[in-house]
């Protein structure tokens, strides 16, 4: 049996491009082309770490992240994603009143903000299962493509 070992272990589970999940957004504040609105098929990947093992000699049970990935769906899934605030926010309101939008208003946007803000639904679900005393998080990629990403690194995370 492994557990108590007093090794390491890190898992990863990702969510990758493939998934489909394609996110509209813009920087208003941005000097480039990226104060228009874009998007991309956000990819995300999360690593998990514990030094003991549970009973099926898991770091954790993949399975239990469901909830994790049907939240990922609701938030980053055919949705435009604007700051609150973005100066044209209104206009985004009004085009998800009509219907030609599914709007979510975050604080900030871009790859750093998205992974900090998945790694506090990933913690929450840690909480949520009485994982947290035995798995953290370690980190959160969020990537638009193969060349731009970011990682975020949760308090306390190595």
């Amino acid at each position: 049996m492994l557990r108590g070992t007093g090794l390491t272990y890190q898992v990863t589970k990702t969510y990758s491009h493939n998934e489909g999940w394609s996110t509209a957004f813009r920087q208003p504040g941005a000097d480039s082309h990226c104060h228009y609105i874009h998007g991309y098929a956000l990819a995300f990947e999360f690593t998990f770490e514990c030094e003991t093992l549970d009973d099926n000699n898991w770091v954790l049970d993949f399975g239990a992240l469901r909830p994790l990935k049907a939240w990922l769906q609701s938030h980053f899934d055919h949705k435009t994603i604007i700051a609150t605030g973005d100066p044209h926010l209104e206009w985004f309101r009004e085009g998800h009143k009509r219907g030609i939008l599914d709007l979510i208003e975050i604080p900030s946007l871009g790859c750093e903000s998205f992974a900090r803000l998945a790694a506090n639904r990933a913690e929450q679900l840690l909480l949520d299962e009485d994982q947290h005393n035995r798995v953290r998080l370690i980190s959160v990629k969020v990537s638009e493509h193969s060349g731009n990403s970011a990682i975020y690194f949760p308090k306390g995370s190595s």
